[in-house]
Order: structure tokens, then sequence, then C-alpha cells
């Protein structure tokens, strides 16, 4: 069974950082992505950045890509999300996402963790 533990959410203030983590378990394939998501209170979920286990490709979203960095420890399958310089609208349920393809030729699937609160105060 595939599980995401996700940790390190909390209250900061605005300007603080904090870091995101998220333990992939429950699969052995290589070929996977892990993303972060966020959704604040009526508001759509946004992708925030995301990372291939793979080759160590990395994306974010333009409101963090000076503000976010995403790495990954292939020995633990754990997934670090570090943001900096951290808004009020920032605000958010982060969510951790894999999408693994467990078996070469078949597609992929896609996992989400339970979710954990970012509160930015100003």
């Amino acid at each position: 069974e595939v599980q995401l533990v996700e940790s390190g959410g909390g209250l900061v203030q605005a300007g603080g950082s904090l870091r995101l983590a998220c333990a992939a378990s429950g699969f052995t394939s290589d070929d996977y992505g892990i993303a972060w998501f966020r959704q604040a209170p009526g508001k759509e979920r946004e992708g925030v950045s995301c990372i291939s286990h793979y080759d160590g490709y990395t994306s974010y979203a333009d409101s963090f890509k000076d503000r976010a960095t995403i790495s990954r420890d292939k020995a633990t399958n754990t997934v670090v999300l570090q943001m900096s310089r951290l808004k009020p609208e920032d605000t958010a349920v982060y969510y951790c996402h894999v999408s693994v393809r467990k078996n070469p030729g078949r597609p992929y699937d896609d996992y989400w963790g339970q979710g954990t609160q970012v509160t930015v105060s100003s």
C-alpha cells in the first residue's frame, strides 16, 4: 500500500521559513515523481513544486520560484520542500502527491497525502 507521510507544517510569521517533508513508501519503482500542492480556503488546489526521483528534475510555480527549494533523498524516498520569505497568502493546506509507475508499461498511479496546515501570520 502506497503511503505518503507529511510533516513540518505549522504557524510562522510573515518573512519566515518552513520545511515540509514527505516520506513515500509502499512501492519499489524508481519511476516516480513527487509534487507539493496547496489549497487555501475557498480556492482550488494548485501546484507548488515537483521533483523527479529518477533524475532530480525540478519545477516550481511562479509564486515560489525564488522562495522555495525542493530536494530528494533517494535512499529514504523522502522529498523536502524548503520555503522561505513566506507571506500570509501562502496560508493553505499543503499536500504531497506521488505519481508512480509501479511496473514498466503500466500507467502511472496517483496518490495523495493527508495534508499539513501552513499558516503565515502577518
